[in-house]
């Protein structure tokens, strides 16, 4: 559990800068966008990404090619603790079984 909430304390900062910050880049866009995409393919090469993540990557992907850097940075950091959860959450229940 305590992981759990480093890592959202941490993407909470994460975001909050982001938000904080002046203007985004086309080139943050395009960061931010492809770390998001690589820690999703990390979930979901255990079967463990999370149901909308791809959902808000799109979203991500949409925002840039209309120019707002910033909604892409933000979605798309979203996206990427969604993946960086996804991981956890799989590292944290693949023992799980019914208990007797």
């Amino acid at each position: 559990m305590k992981k759990i909430a480093l890592i959202a304390a941490a993407a909470t900062l994460m975001l909050g800068a982001c938000a904080t910050a002046p203007s985004a880049t086309k080139e943050d866009a395009m960061a931010a966008i492809d770390m998001a995409k690589q820690e999703t393919a990390k979930a979901k090469k255990v079967n463990y990404e999370w149901r909308d993540t791809g959902k808000i990557i799109k979203k991500a992907e949409e925002a840039m090619k209309k120019e707002d850097y910033a909604s892409a940075v933000k979605l798309a950091n979203k996206a990427k603790t969604q993946g960086m959860l996804a991981q956890q959450q799989y590292e944290e229940q693949k023992n799980a079984g019914p208990r007797f």
